[in-house]
Formats: C-alpha cells, structure tokens, sequence
C-alpha cells in the first residue's frame, strides 16, 4: 500500500479544517468537563494557528471569530474582547475579500464579548450594528444562521 504524502501547505489546510471542526464539535456538547472547556481553547487556537500559515484573510477574521465565540462561551470576557478586535481588524483591513455574513459575525463577537463583560452599552451597540449586518446578507439561508446564532448562547442580560 503506498502511503500518502502531504505538502506542509496540504497538512496546514487539513489540519486547519479538522481542528474547527473539532471545535464546533465541543462547542455544540450540552456539557464539556473543564478538561473539554480546555480542549475547545486550543482547539480553535491550533485551528487559527493553520489558517494563518496557509488561509487568506477571510479564513484569518472567521478564525478570531472562532477564538473570540469559545472564549466568550466560557464567559472569559478578556480573551473574547481580545480576538473581537483581531477579527474586527482584519474585517476592516479587507473590507473587499469580506462578505456581509463576515461583517455581521465580526460585530456579533464584538456584542458577545462586551455581553460577557457586563458592558451593556458596548453590548447594545455592536449587537445593534450585528442586526444591521445580518440584514444585508442577502443569501436566505445566510441571514437564517446568521440570526439563529444571533439569538442563540448566553447575552448575560444584555438584548
């Protein structure tokens, strides 16, 4: 049987996909230990890790997406506000690559990491400018994710 062989910028890829996916996987479980609260951390970081060796930088924005949403989901404010400016930055920097769906996701982290550190204000501000975005996603099923994730997760009594 000849064994496959892989290009470090293939590896990069497949383990960049695989690890988001795993991810998701944890962020979806009703219940994770803390050992699977830890797994879901370097899992999305290992995942962002790959998409910026080898991603554009849409991967980049959805990637501190990904980190600000496990942070934000393990009530970690700081972290979650940190990666909610990277992903905010990068959305910005190549407003052209992004789609609406990536604006309004970039402001929603925003909105949730403020959430999560009782920022009501700031909260309210960017879930505002997250509604607005998610309204000018015009794939139907888009704008359908969009404001079901939206509605969804713990606002910490903001919205």
């Amino acid at each position: 049987m000849e064994e496959k062989r892989y290009t470090v910028e293939e590896s990069h890829l497949m383990f960049a996909k695989k690890l988001n996916g795993v991810t998701w996987d944890l962020l979806e479980k009703p219940a994770r230990s803390a050992e699977e609260d830890d797994l879901t951390v370097h899992a999305a970081h290992a995942s962002l890790y790959h998409w910026l060796q080898v991603g554009t930088p849409v991967n980049r924005q959805r990637g501190e997406w990904l980190v600000s949403r496990v942070y934000a989901v393990l009530g970690r404010g700081e972290d979650a506000l940190h990666h909610a400016k990277r992903c905010i930055e990068t959305t910005r920097k190549h407003e052209d690559l992004m789609e609406a769906f990536d604006t309004a996701f970039a402001y929603e982290c925003l909105a949730r990491a403020n959430a999560v550190l009782g920022d009501g204000e700031e909260a309210l501000k960017y879930l505002r400018l997250a509604e607005a975005g998610g309204e000018r996603i015009a794939d139907e099923e888009d704008r359908k994710v969009f404001f079901e994730s939206l509605r969804g997760g713990d606002w910490h009594g903001i919205g």
